[in-house]
């Protein structure tokens, strides 16, 4: 056995160092994972906003591993410009828990949201943004991070391709 010989500090350090090196590699491949499992429900009602002729964006809000809240584009059928993705989502979510904040609430959104949602979400203080496709164009980043509330984490790029591909063929049809 390797740690015959050590003394017992270094035993520790040895068995910590095992498990460390046996555990971490799951746990990023679990968080990973869980990501791209909500991120395809987004995706899926991102379809949905498709085949209504919405812009193709779909977001779900999700807190410990239960989805809480979710919404698709619909701008067009509503006829109101404030019914984005994210939007829908935060309000569904918001009456779930009967509060205006979620903290420990993480949203999936297909596409990079727009200052407007940046903005609500900065007030429900959301806990974790993780989105897809970047929008160069109408995209918070844009104007910085600081849109969101200060203690808000990031995951960017989750199925990035996959969202930015529904978006491009979403526009190619717009054109033809």
């Amino acid at each position: 056995m390797i740690s015959k010989g050590l003394g017992k500090t270094n035993k520790t350090i040895l068995i910590l160092f095992h498990y460390l090196n046996y555990l971490l590699p799951k746990y990023f491949m679990l968080k990973t994972s869980v990501d791209d499992f909500y991120m395809r429900q987004a995706y899926n009602l991102a379809e949905r906003a498709f085949e209504e002729d919405e812009i193709p964006v779909g977001a779900v809000v999700v807190l410990g591993s239960q989805i809480i809240g979710k919404g698709y584009n619909q701008t067009v059928r509503l006829n109101d410009p404030t019914a984005h993705a994210e939007m829908l989502a935060i309000t569904a979510a918001c009456e779930h828990l009967a509060s205006r904040y979620l903290q420990e609430c993480t949203l999936y959104v297909t596409l990079e949201p727009c200052v407007m949602c940046a903005g609500a979400s900065y007030w429900a203080m959301l806990g974790r943004v993780v989105f897809g496709a970047s929008d160069q164009k109408n995209g918070f980043e844009r104007f910085g991070k600081n849109l969101f509330h200060p203690k808000t984490q990031f995951t960017t790029g989750c199925l990035a391709n996959e969202c930015a591909d529904l978006m491009t063929h979403f526009f190619a049809k717009k054109r033809m």
